[in-house]
């Protein structure tokens, strides 16, 4: 079963969250719907702008607590390698 670590953001250079899933796309949908109380539907954090897929948790686990301690700049340059303008990723994802 695959795991993922997944970055939204709430616009370009906005607000991030970092999460951990074994369904991207449950899990992304609901951040969307404002179905999950909490940072990111007070912050109206949606996009998912980037994702990396893992063969257990424990990887998974491990990189989204590192990714969380990284500094903000970090963050942004590792989201735009792969997606420079931003784009809501959820669509490739579905």
């Amino acid at each position: 079963m695959s795991h993922f670590v997944y970055i939204l953001a709430s616009q370009r250079n906005g607000t991030l969250y970092i999460g951990v899933t074994n369904d991207v796309v449950r899990r992304v949908y609901e951040h969307k719907q404002g179905l999950i109380s909490g940072f990111t539907r007070k912050h109206g954090i949606k996009d998912l702008v980037y994702v990396e897929v893992f063969d257990d948790v424990i990887g998974a686990i491990a990189r989204e607590k590192q990714l969380k301690t990284w500094r903000r700049a970090w963050k942004i340059e590792l989201i735009e390698k792969t997606n420079p303008y931003w784009n809501d990723l959820y669509a490739t994802v579905v």
